[in-house]
């Protein structure tokens, strides 16, 4: 069955700032903020850690994505690599990760503007969606506008912090697991799989992914260590969780928290789609996924993507929605690492992904790897089902 085609229109900088723009975020505002309470000095090691395994897991994404180069990411790779049920399992873990991702960045919005309720998050979501619906070349000048932002923003808080502290740093409140923090942290360094997940529309990506991801995690390892050294300067290990910002970094900073959390939802709502896009085309979910408009944009498929992150900002707990986040993620790049080796056995860096996803995936909680594997399950009984009878 022949397919509508995107258009290939992101070059090297696009592709760079759509990465940046799906991990400075949640990750620098949120995330280490949550992780710094969580396991004090181990955050410090943890961040060049989880950095580590991203590189070794973004670089199976950029060469699946040049060998491969079309819409859907380890969705499409699993398909042609391994067979259809590891396809499916990517896919549809990625879509369970991503949305409560997603999730995160929009009661992120509401936590910054120090607001309760769903209203914030829900308004968050139809303001970005719409941005995307306008074109993926708009969209990526939006992404450049609000990266600006978020990363000026950073910087302003971490030196403003060195050179204003009165009080001392400390080792923040909780027991230092270093590994049970790179695992929390290293869904914040994955927003370079949105690079991936976009190969139909990016120029030679054989040549521009594997570049855009490494410098993306090169830029985001530098900004969370800065983000780490800012929180630890004025005393304060909890930071990164709305208020205390506020008030150590001033207005500026807020805004710049906002402009990132509105720039990664930017980025999921537009990964999501494209993920959907190809599980329409392939018949695991309905065809009007796979549909596109006169401006080859899939309109369907980022409405479903933002009506589903908008139910569960229901859940209303950005740190539950952040764990379960990191589980899905762990096993979505363990298939990315399986279908490298089922086209190259040889790629050391491949067998590092796949052994570090692995070992990291038992620090997550027990109660959320359990949730986990009941989605999974659901997901692979609907496409029993569902492929059947349709």
């Amino acid at each position: 069955m022949d397919h509508q085609v995107l258009k290939r229109e992101l070059g090297l900088g696009g592709a760079i700032v759509t990465g940046l723009g799906s991990i400075i975020g949640t990750g620098a505002f949120v995330a280490i903020g949550i992780a710094s309470g969580m396991w004090g000095d181990a955050v410090v090691w943890a961040i060049p850690l989880a950095a580590g395994v991203a590189v070794f897991n973004g670089l199976s994404s950029a060469f699946l994505a040049g060998r491969f180069p079309v819409a859907g990411g380890t969705y499409e790779y699993g398909y042609q690599t391994l067979n259809q049920w590891f396809g499916f399992s990517a896919g549809w873990l990625f879509v369970l990760a991503k949305t409560a991702s997603a999730a995160t960045a929009a009661l992120g919005v509401a936590l910054y503007l120090q607001t309760d309720g769903p209203l914030i998050p829900i308004l968050a979501v139809a303001l970005v969606t719409a941005m995307v619906l306008a074109g993926l070349r708009r969209t990526a000048w939006l992404n450049a506008t609000l990266l600006v932002v978020s990363t000026g923003a950073i910087v302003w808080f971490a030196s403003s912090s060195l050179l204003d502290s009165t009080v001392p740093g400390n080792a923040g409140e909780g027991s230092g697991s270093v590994p049970a923090a790179v695992a929390f942290l290293f869904v914040a360094f994955t927003g370079y799989g949105r690079i991936a997940t976009l190969g139909e529309e990016v120029k030679r990506p054989e040549v521009v992914i594997p570049r855009a991801v490494v410098i993306t995690l090169a830029i985001a390892a530098i900004l969370y260590m800065l983000v780490e050294i800012g929180g630890r300067a004025i005393g304060g290990s909890r930071w990164g969780e709305g208020a205390g910002i506020v008030d150590a970094g001033g207005r500026f900073v807020a805004a710049g928290a906002i402009a990132a959390m509105l720039g990664v939802l930017l980025n999921l709502i537009l990964g999501l789609s494209r993920v959907w896009l190809a599980m329409g085309r392939r018949g695991d979910m309905p065809g009007s996924l796979a549909s596109l408009d006169k401006r080859r944009e899939p309109v369907v498929a980022i409405v479903v993507s933002a009506v589903l992150v908008c139910a569960l900002t229901a859940v209303g707990d950005i740190g539950l929605a952040w764990s379960f986040s990191a589980m899905t993620v762990l096993l979505y790049y363990g298939l990315t690492n399986l279908a490298v080796l089922a086209v190259d056995r040889r790629r050391a860096t491949a067998w590092l992904g796949l052994m570090t996803c692995l070992s990291l995936s038992f620090f997550v909680p027990f109660a959320v790897w359990l949730s986990g594997i009941g989605l999974l399950a659901f997901g692979l009984i609907w496409k029993t089902v569902y492929t059947r009878v349709a």
